[in-house]
């Protein structure tokens, strides 16, 4: 006859929680024991002209310089409103006037998907960006801001 089907309870309950205490130390021992350090993002401070589709330009001694701020893009968690500079044609800075830091998870997000966001920018010279995972509103309030600033920049 098999170990566990005799009448001995105990056993049962001897062998049940040991199973279960293996199980616990090894879920555990796979669980990292530090959180990744991650910066807060704070956002610049926002001003009249920063929820306006305003631009400046001025002009440097190595050519000029354009600064467009896009639309602001309201998501389902705040809006979203980025700043570009534009120098000879090129996207040289892309900027977060404006996104949602309302709760400490917003925080958490943003202070990882805004430089991704920026970067990804740069690199592509666009708004034609991938998303960022985990920051699928604000991704998305970033591209249409963007891209209402290029558009504003051409004109």
């Amino acid at each position: 006859m098999h170990a566990l089907k005799k009448n001995r309870p105990l056993r049962r309950i001897v062998l049940a929680s040991a199973a279960t205490v293996s199980g616990m130390v090894l879920l555990l021992s796979l669980k990292p024991h530090s959180t990744p350090d991650v910066g807060l993002a704070v956002p610049a401070p926002s001003s009249s002209s920063a929820t306006s589709g305003g631009s400046s330009g001025s002009s440097g001694s190595t050519g000029v310089s354009k600064t467009v701020t896009g639309d602001s893009v309201d998501t389902r968690w705040g809006p979203v409103q980025v700043k570009i500079t534009i120098k000879n044609g090129k996207l040289t800075d892309v900027t977060a006037v404006v996104y949602p830091t309302e709760n400490p998870r917003d925080q958490e997000i943003n202070s990882y998907a805004i430089p991704k966001l920026r970067t990804e920018a740069l690199q592509a010279q666009s708004a034609g960006i991938d998303t960022v995972s985990g920051a699928t509103y604000t991704s998305d309030g970033y591209r249409q801001s963007l891209q209402s600033a290029l558009d504003s920049a051409k004109s």
